[in-house]
């Protein structure tokens, strides 16, 4: 599934963090550098490596477009920099001066969050590059941070266990102890997901720990019932503490890095382990997939930083699925048009896109004029492409007549059901894919990963009668 392509050995020291962009890959290292390489041919860029701060190199992210990197060191600033041409745009000194060991960006680059290792949150607002709002976790060291994909809320990890949700104004919105010997890493998928027993959508996010293990939550943040973060299952593929993790574009894989030396690749909805990387021969101290391509990189205490190729058929926003039904463009978020962009080798154009916050609507009211005259895209050749492969993308939209309602879909299978029938968990299945399951000794939920109390299967009449209307709808 997953296949060493390369391998970078620049560094001189530990690897802590690497982070792409659509068209680059940064990697921060003890030996107070930061690297940034072509994603074309993995080759480092001319400004390359950054050299700004004066002892290790704890983290490093790009913003959503691209455009600006930035890093954070034991030295107690935040760097910003240009992923142009690898200029210094700030530096930002932590309130308390501590040791900052974590920085990401908010979706729409409206803020930047960097954590110290004493405790304090500092958000910076990105135009003005200045010091916005700052908090303090409970207790120990900040050590993780992810945002939500809506930009509304982020969650920041602890070396105490907790996981704390703040939203923008730096309130504390809920405070969760999740792994006893303290957190390492967090992230947050950019898709959500919906919960079939109570109809809410839930923002996906994966802890790992000390303690061995990564969990995977559902979190829920509404208005009027402020914030619900449910445990969704516990992953113990690991037999030593689990550094890092973090989520594919789609949210169906996840992939860790432990001091056992491993990368494990996991199937989210299901839990199971698809693959085993052993290639590393020190710790696996960070992990990271690309956004707009199949691409996968892992750093870790050898020094090293090895990239793979995924082969498999990874959806992306824009792709027709097996069962004839597309995603509502419209609907689609600026990342969503970004992942397109790239299937359509149309990558060059993500930047642009972002920072005119094209999101799905946006995408379809695209003209010859408005990419003239808004988007300034001068090259009459480089208009009719992007014009031609929104036309096939409308085209594709009217061919389909409506798409499979989600809870007509087999959670296994992702087919149309025949013969739904309800498991201990609450969930419906096809008859035959969630009997060959069991078969097959795995005595788990696929939807939960948690133990079935009993493996009765009980007909679903009427979602079987409903299957059936729309069927019959869909033949008129």
């Amino acid at each position: 599934m997953a296949t060493l392509i390369h391998t970078l050995a620049d560094h001189s020291d530990d690897i802590n963090c690497c982070a792409f962009s659509s068209s680059c890959l940064a990697t921060c290292s003890l030996d107070k550098t930061i690297r940034v390489y072509s994603l074309n041919n993995f080759t480092e860029l001319p400004y390359s490596p950054l050299k700004g701060h004066t002892y290790a190199v704890h983290c490093c992210c790009f913003s959503p477009s691209g455009h600006v990197l930035a890093s954070c060191s034991t030295d107690g600033t935040t760097v910003v920099w240009d992923a142009g041409d690898g200029q210094q745009l700030a530096v930002l000194e932590q309130p308390s001066g501590s040791p900052v060991r974590v920085c990401r960006f908010s979706p729409k680059a409206t803020y930047l969050v960097s954590g110290a290792a004493d405790g304090p949150v500092a958000l910076w607002n990105i135009p003005s590059l200045k010091l916005y709002r700052s908090g303090n976790v409970k207790d120990g060291f900040l050590v993780a941070c992810a945002f939500s994909p809506d930009g509304n809320f982020f969650v920041t990890g602890s070396s105490c266990g907790d996981l704390t949700i703040w939203d923008d104004n730096m309130r504390c919105l809920h405070n969760e102890k999740a792994h006893d010997l303290g957190v390492t890493c967090c992230d947050i998928s950019s898709q959500p997901v919906s919960d079939g027993e109570h109809g809410f959508t839930y923002f996906q996010m994966a802890s790992c720990g000390q303690d061995n293990q990564i969990k995977l939550w559902l979190l829920l943040v509404a208005d009027f019932s402020g914030v619900e973060l449910k445990h969704k299952c516990t992953l113990n593929g690991h037999s030593a503490p689990v550094l890092a993790c973090a989520f594919s574009y789609d949210g169906q894989l996840l992939v860790s890095g432990s001091v056992d030396k491993c990368v494990i690749i996991y199937e989210t909805s299901t839990g199971n382990t698809l693959q085993t990387l052993t290639q590393h021969t020190r710790y696996v101290t960070t992990c990271a997939f690309a956004p707009c391509s199949l691409l996968l990189a892992t750093g870790s205490m050898d020094k090293t930083v090895n990239i793979w190729k995924l082969d498999l058929k990874q959806p992306c926003a824009g792709a027709v699925v097996e069962n004839g039904s597309i995603a509502a463009v419209e609907a689609w978020s600026e990342d969503d048009v970004s992942a397109w962009l790239c299937a359509q080798d149309l990558a060059d154009f993500v930047g642009l896109f972002k920072t005119n916050n094209i999101d799905g609507k946006e995408l379809l009211n695209l003209t010859k004029e408005s990419l003239t005259n808004e988007l300034k895209i001068e090259s009459l050749g480089l208009r009719s492409k992007v014009l031609q492969k929104i036309e096939d993308l409308r085209m594709q939209m009217a061919s389909v007549s409506a798409a499979v309602p989600e809870e007509f879909l087999c959670p296994i299978t992702r087919e149309l059901m025949k013969d739904p029938v309800i498991a201990a968990d609450g969930y419906s299945y096809e008859k035959e894919a969630i009997e060959n399951w069991i078969s097959t000794n795995r005595r788990s939920s696929p939807m939960t990963n948690l133990p079935l109390p009993s493996l009765m299967l009980t007909p679903n009449r009427t979602l079987k009668m409903a299957i059936g209307r729309w069927l019959e709808t869909e033949r008129k």
